[in-house]
């Protein structure tokens, strides 16, 4: 079994870059020139990544809409829970084929999230060599309480994979997948727009583990280097604060009573 992924600096060097004001044209506005289209939804389209950096993978890019400013926190709720439907339908079908470890599905966004196109997007990568899931400690998505039902359970992690603030939305039924559309993009609007420090960047990280499929949501800033040189994550004192501020914010922004 693999536990590392081989970059090809060579094919990196290729990638074009609109995560920052450059002046370089974006490559997935130009839906006319799009190739290796896979499956598409409207103006949803999953097509194979043209510049497959990663070695002994099967890399493709989910292109959410046709509008390049865009972003998951101001989608409409009936684009939000197309998004997220498309996203994990496909990335479950990539799973159920037999020459795969293991298959990510994840999402970058700003300056400080790994990315480099600022077009909203998805990936969904085949790993041939490496499984994820050896990585996971199922505690890092248990935490202080936002909202719960009977089938998504929405917090902030009290044992953080990596540190500090990660919200985590754990889905238990298929069924209420909009419902964990909705608190994902509840946490992006918080991170970028209502969180108590400055944040342009976040990840999100989707796992398939004993029949869950959870997500977790990650504002992005400066590593700490606790955690680059020691893999030490660092738990905030205040989640308990910030998850009631959330539960509100949750609340009113998606009118449940």
């Amino acid at each position: 079994m693999g536990t590392h992924l081989y970059f090809s600096t060579q094919i990196g060097t290729q990638k074009p870059v609109t995560i920052v004001n450059n002046g370089n044209s974006c490559p997935f506005c130009d839906f006319d020139g799009l190739e290796n289209i896979i499956a598409r939804v409207e103006t949803i389209i999953l097509l194979k990544n043209k510049y497959s950096t990663l070695k002994n993978t099967f890399q493709t890019v989910i292109i959410e809409t046709d509008e390049c400013d865009s972003e998951l926190s101001t989608y409409k709720k009936d684009h939000l829970y197309k998004v997220i439907q498309f996203a994990i339908k496909n990335w479950l079908e990539l799973e159920m084929r037999k020459d795969f470890k293991s298959v990510i599905l994840f999402k970058n966004h700003g300056p400080l999230s790994g990315g480099t196109i600022r077009h909203p997007h998805m990936q969904i990568i085949g790993l041939e060599q490496v499984d994820y899931k050896e990585n996971i400690k199922l505690e890092s998505f248990e935490g202080a309480s936002i909202y719960k039902d009977n089938h998504v359970e929405f917090n902030i992690s009290s044992k953080p994979k990596m540190g500090f603030y990660e919200f985590n939305v754990v889905l238990h039924d298929m069924t209420s997948i909009n419902t964990m559309a909705d608190c994902i993009q509840t946490a992006a609007d918080y991170i970028l727009n209502h969180f108590h420090f400055k944040c342009e960047s976040y990840n999100l990280f989707f796992y398939h583990i004993n029949d869950v499929i959870s997500c977790k949501i990650i504002p992005r800033f400066v590593t700490t280097p606790l955690y680059i040189g020691y893999s030490i994550p660092q738990v905030t004192d205040d989640i308990e604060n910030v998850a009631e501020k959330m539960k509100k914010f949750h609340l009113q922004k998606h009118n449940i009573d």
